[in-house]
């Protein structure tokens, strides 16, 4: 007998059908991240830092923090100048991310190329993907870190079936000295977004904002009879000459980017904005330079702290 098959199967649920989707783009996205990462690559240095190993990174200039055993006298013979001799941070460290998956990120406006959720992908993927390359352990928020060259697909996988929507990270255990990335549009309320990330700071981690916005968003160049919907619920608003919204609109945006920059400042974070008709090499580039910039600074944090300690309160 035959069976019709449309009435027996039965339709997936909203976070399945979710899953679904992200899996069928996944493939796609981490070839992409992959060609990223590729092309970062070969534009930079890797990830070399100095810390403690055996294998010689650079000279640098002596810095009054430096214990003078550490002068290196031969290469300081030739020159009017001390140098101290660096060696490469051979100790891997772990690196987490979380991308947010939320209804918002699925806008794409006809400025752009791509939603802000592919984007926001992309750029992990290809971040992790780079990290991973250098040694370090990669992973996602709530789960475990991974090591390798096939570190970043791992991730990809978890991320296919992760069906959450909230626009917040985790409030996950996270280890001491690690840093975390996290990639969304962040257009939550500054007070609730500000609470979470007191809270990872507060485990000893060091945190990256990605603002990833889709151009519409930034500029607002909507004209005449418009409708907004919004993108989580069911909240609709005409508005007779969006125009006419543009100027309060750009004015509210910039003070919650303010306020946003702010609470990254307080907690010694990173900011960076990022639209998405921009290209996703621009992104990774600058975050993928200003970490390696950030672990050139941490290595004389504790030397400067116990200074100034010592400047503070000198022993008679």
């Amino acid at each position: 007998m035959a069976v019709n098959r449309e009435k027996t199967l039965q339709p997936f649920s909203g976070e399945e059908a979710e899953a679904h989707r992200l899996a069928a783009r996944m493939p796609a996205l981490l070839v992409e991240s992959q060609r990223i990462a590729h092309t970062v690559a070969h534009g930079t240095h890797g990830r070399r830092r100095a810390g403690p190993g055996e294998t010689f990174w650079q000279f640098r200039h002596y810095d009054q923090n430096d214990p003078a055993t550490g002068i290196d006298w031969r290469r300081s013979a030739g020159s009017d100048n001390l140098f101290v001799r660096e060696r490469e941070w051979e100790a891997a460290h772990t690196v987490w991310f979380w991308v947010d998956l939320s209804p918002s990120m699925r806008f794409r406006s006809e400025l752009a190329k791509v939603s802000k959720e592919s984007r926001a992908l992309v750029l992990a993927l290809a971040l992790a993907e780079l990290l991973a390359r250098g040694g370090e352990r990669v992973g996602l928020m709530g789960g475990q870190p991974f090591t390798g060259r096939a570190a970043a697909r791992r991730v990809a996988e978890i991320l296919m079936g992760d069906t959450s929507e909230t626009s917040l990270p985790p409030n996950a255990k996270l280890s001491r000295f690690s840093e975390c990335f996290l990639f969304g549009d962040f257009l939550d309320p500054v007070a609730e977004m500000a609470e979470r990330f007191e809270e990872i700071a507060a485990q000893g981690v060091r945190g990256h904002l990605i603002e990833v916005l889709d151009p519409a968003e930034e500029t607002l160049p909507y004209t005449g009879r418009t409708e907004f919907a919004a993108s989580e619920g069911r909240d609709r608003m005409i508005a007779g000459r969006a125009e006419t919204l543009r100027a309060g609109y750009q004015e509210r945006l910039k003070r919650h980017r303010t306020d946003l920059a702010e609470v990254t400042r307080r907690l010694g974070w990173s900011f960076l904005v990022h639209h998405t008709d921009r290209p996703a090499e621009e992104a990774v580039l600058a975050i993928h330079s200003r970490l390696a910039g950030l672990e050139r600074d941490y290595r004389y944090r504790p030397a400067r702290k116990a200074a100034a300690e010592r400047a503070a309160d000198p022993q008679p």
